[in-house]
């Protein structure tokens, strides 16, 4: 069962995304950041944790949820670090991320010709 609500939130998710693609002028880079901005902002106001909760990796793999543990991050730091795990707290939490997203992207430019598209 535990699949199932991962697919479903996480589908949903995506559906919203290919939604605001197909019917609106903003491009998939300010999408992206939108949904970045969606997930810090939910969970500061309590409504990411709980969907969290409910669909596990359906919720915390999209881009929201990128937001959500950056959002975490910070939390968790400014009660270690005070008024500076404002400044780092969203970066520690998301250091594998980031470097994961750094090195497949390294590999995949060495593996295929990147290039202008004309």
């Amino acid at each position: 069962m535990d699949y199932v609500k991962a697919f479903i939130i996480g589908g949903l998710i995506c559906v919203v995304g290919q939604i605001l693609i197909d019917r609106t002028k903003l491009t998939p880079a300010r999408i992206l950041v939108l949904f970045v901005t969606l997930g810090v902002v939910l969970t500061a106001v309590g409504v990411y944790e709980p969907l969290v909760e409910f669909a596990g990796a359906g919720a915390t793999v999209p881009l929201t949820g990128f937001g959500y543990t950056m959002a975490k991050g910070v939390e968790k730091a400014i009660q270690e670090h005070g008024f500076m795990g404002i400044l780092s707290g969203g970066v520690i939490a998301s250091a594998a991320g980031i470097s994961a997203a750094v090195f497949f992207g390294y590999i995949a430019a060495l593996v295929s010709k990147p290039g202008d598209k004309s």
